[in-house]
């Protein structure tokens, strides 16, 4: 009984550090994303109320080192991006802004996970 107790009392110490560190992240996160506002869109970037049509108009969304990390391909309702490489947290952080403020969204999915930003008509 005792050991039982042990595990359970240790499993909720590991917890609570998990959390911490969870509090830690979404800290960072929020930084992130204020900074990425504050950047705003490049210039010559059409706004997404102006419509994202090709793979062209999510490129110029992305700084240099952030657009050679990815893919982008066009199906008829969407764009889709992918990560070439692991991105790490802070990358990813920052792609995954970018294509917020686009309207777009994440798509996990394993191996195939992936961005996608719909097309406006």
């Amino acid at each position: 009984m005792s050991e039982s107790k042990l595990s359970i009392e240790e499993l909720l110490k590991r917890i609570d550090e998990l959390l911490n560190v969870l509090k830690m992240v979404s800290r960072d996160l929020t930084d992130i994303s204020k900074e990425l506002k504050a950047v705003g869109v490049p210039k010559g970037a059409p706004s997404p109320a102006g419509g994202l049509r090709t793979t062209e108009d999510v490129q110029v969304l992305f700084p240099k080192n952030l657009e050679e990390m990815l893919t982008f391909e066009e199906s008829e309702e969407c764009i889709v991006v992918k990560p070439r490489q692991f991105l790490g947290s802070e990358n990813f952080s920052k792609i995954a802004s970018i294509i917020r403020e686009a309207g777009g969204e994440y798509i996990s999915a394993g191996k195939e996970s992936h961005f996608r930003i719909q097309k406006e008509t």
